[in-house]
């Protein structure tokens, strides 16, 4: 067995874990660098729109020879600074014999005087310097419907993940770690001047799917976890969410991997032998999107969810409840740092929160299945107000010692033979 296996096995088993969900403000302290990070780009760079979304002409020139395609860059803003007024012009090499051109909007005339110049400087026919207009208004088509796709995707998620796991805080939690997927990507664009293009928005929209699958996948395993704690009393919320999350950490780095490998090759190949390209700005996207959206579900989404989720009334209760019974295993047992005077303060908060209950008090995600329900009274456990005690002692309540018989009322007493029988 590998030693990565291994390590996957002791996560799984919980002869290794990391607290992950309790340093939560380091790693929201981490977000919050790489949101203010994003924030510098964009507000400080911002955004490298490509021509689809700005406007302008493109000129291509096509069969250029290795010899000519010595300082390519230089020469080809020289022509085109006679017709472009002072407009940004872009001039990037195409794989091994092209050179695109981009710039402002040119007139006709200014159009085809430029193609021959640069089918004269380059060494080629006038036919293969070819020119196209792109006008702003596509650019601005592109980016309402993706503006429509991203508020109708972030509504049936909502939905989507409030029924399925009965509580809306879920949905929130991975609504936060989408966005800061989405954020962040847009962030690293401007940081590095990567242009902005319709593929570049195809792959925005993509890493949105693979967040929130990755996101639900840990989720889901958190809620199998707290419900087994809901019904067993041995673990916190928190703790059972944290274990969940080291249970799913080196899956999800796997699939991150895997998704990673071909996204990267596919990116280097297209930086060094292909150019500037639709591959290349999809590429991008999605490498920056899935390795952020991988960190995101692990340090961001399961904090941020036992975060909103610990100060539920019945949160609260099964914590305390948990708490109380490791303080009495603890002094039975003999073990150190068992403290009486915790026991008696774990017991007065959980008498309190009682009290809010029986007010009427109900947790929000209380009622109806899922993460947020109440486990349903299995057979043979102990109720909450009744104590366990050392063998051979009858239990108590409140401090009080009852009969055995007298532990769940008149259902559990013995059937009396009449005398004389």
């Amino acid at each position: 067995m590998s030693r990565f296996s291994r390590f996957g096995n002791d996560l799984y088993s919980g002869a290794k874990a990391y607290d992950i969900v309790g340093r939560r403000k380091f790693w929201y302290l981490l977000s919050a660098i790489l949101v203010i990070v994003s924030l510098v780009g964009l507000f400080g760079r911002g955004l490298n729109f490509g021509i689809e979304f700005r406007g302008g002409s493109e000129l291509r020139v096509t069969q250029v020879s290795s010899q000519e395609m010595t300082d390519y860059e230089p020469r080809a803003s020289e022509i085109v600074a006679e017709y472009d007024g002072g407009s940004t012009t872009t001039i990037t090499q195409i794989g091994d014999d092209s050179i695109r051109v981009q710039t402002g909007e040119l007139s006709s005339a200014d159009v085809e005087s430029a193609r021959a110049e640069m089918a004269e400087e380059f060494g080629v026919d006038i036919e293969e310097v070819t020119s196209s207009l792109v006008g702003p208004s596509w650019g601005e088509t592109v980016t309402q419907r993706a503006v429509i796709a991203l508020l109708v995707f972030l509504a049936l998620v909502t939905l989507v993940l409030t029924f399925y796991f009965h509580t809306w805080k879920m949905a929130v939690a991975a609504l936060v770690a989408l966005l800061h997927d989405v954020f962040f990507t847009i962030g690293v664009y401007a940081l590095l001047g990567i242009e902005v293009s319709p593929a570049s928005v195809i792959g925005f929209l993509t890493i949105l799917g693979y967040s929130i699958y990755d996101t639900i996948v840990v989720f889901d395993k958190v809620r199998e976890n707290t419900d087994h704690a809901f019904e067993n009393g041995r673990q916190t919320f928190g703790e059972a969410a944290n274990q969940a999350v080291n249970q799913t950490l080196v899956r999800s780095i796997n699939t991150s991997v895997v998704a990673l490998l071909p996204v990267a090759v596919i990116l280097i190949v297209g930086l060094t032998l292909i150019g500037p390209g639709t591959l290349v700005d999809l590429s991008w996207a999605l490498f920056i999107g899935i390795a952020v959206g991988t960190f995101s579900s692990i340090f961001i989404a399961t904090p941020l969810l036992v975060h909103m989720r610990q100060g539920e009334l019945f949160i609260r209760k099964h914590d305390m409840q948990v708490k109380k019974r490791r303080a009495r295993r603890a002094a039975r047992t003999g073990e150190p740092g068992a403290v009486t005077d915790e026991d008696s303060d774990a017991d007065a908060d959980l008498d309190a929160l009682e009290g809010d209950d029986e007010d009427g008090t109900v947790a929000d995600g209380q009622v109806g299945a899922g993460v947020g329900a109440a486990p349903a009274a299995t057979p043979g456990a102990a109720s909450p107000t009744t104590s366990p005690s050392p063998s051979g002692q009858a239990p108590t309540t409140q401090g009080r010692q009852l009969h055995p018989y007298a532990q769940r009322g008149p259902r559990n007493q013995p059937k009396r033979k009449p005398r004389g029988r």
